[in-house]
């Protein structure tokens, strides 16, 4: 007989980690800052690597944190309140709800900040391994979109290797979603128009 009360604690924690990560923190912090619409502005990608193109840094990184932060916070809150595997998939609900946020139409950003802040609430040292490859690959390529694409896609095997299963499906699950939403940079990689940034832009 199935827990009618248990399925309804799931359902809330799984729409609150939705909620979650459908806020639009980019959107939210460009119009405050007086950017105008962020959807506007360079790609229209509602991230922090676009709100870093007008030139605010500052709310670039504070963009980063709290895209991060709606990840950490939905893995967080369903370890407390069920266990790991319940965990995970709330992490990746969040992402989805970055991805494909109500508030926006369904039309939210790529999702990448929010997958690490996932990836480091479900364990710190494959999170830190996972942000240091995209650093390094940022480092020596300049390209956003390609250091996204390495550092997520490897995020899986490197669960594996360190025996975290349960991060490691979320990972693979993650991947598989973070190259759909790059779909349009990819085929920009391929072309060789995919944006690099400049020193100018990085210092």
């Amino acid at each position: 007989m199935i827990d009618w009360l248990t399925l309804q604690w799931f359902c809330s924690v799984f729409t609150l980690a939705y909620v979650l990560g459908s806020i639009p923190f980019g959107v939210l912090l460009a119009r405050m800052a007086g950017l105008g619409d962020l959807r506007k502005i360079g790609s229209g990608n509602i991230g922090a690597t676009n709100v870093l193109r007008t030139g605010r840094k500052g709310i670039a990184v504070l963009t980063l944190l709290l895209d991060a932060g709606k990840g950490i916070a939905a893995v967080l809150l369903a370890r407390y309140i069920y266990d790991d595997y319940s965990a995970a998939m709330a992490g990746f609900i969040a992402v989805l709800g970055h991805v494909f946020p109500v508030w926006l139409r369904f039309r939210g950003g790529k999702g990448v900040a929010t997958a690490l802040g996932v990836i480091i609430a479900l364990s710190p040292l494959l999170g830190l391994i996972v942000c240091g490859i995209w650093l390094a690959a940022f480092f020596f390529m300049r390209i956003s979109s390609l250091a996204s694409l390495i550092s997520i896609g490897y995020s899986g095997i490197a669960a594996h290797l360190l025996e975290i299963e349960k991060a490691a499906i979320v990972c693979l699950m993650l991947a598989v979603l973070v190259i759909y939403t790059h779909r349009g940079n990819i085929k920009r990689l391929l072309e060789g128009t995919e944006h690099v940034f400049r020193k100018s832009e990085r210092s």
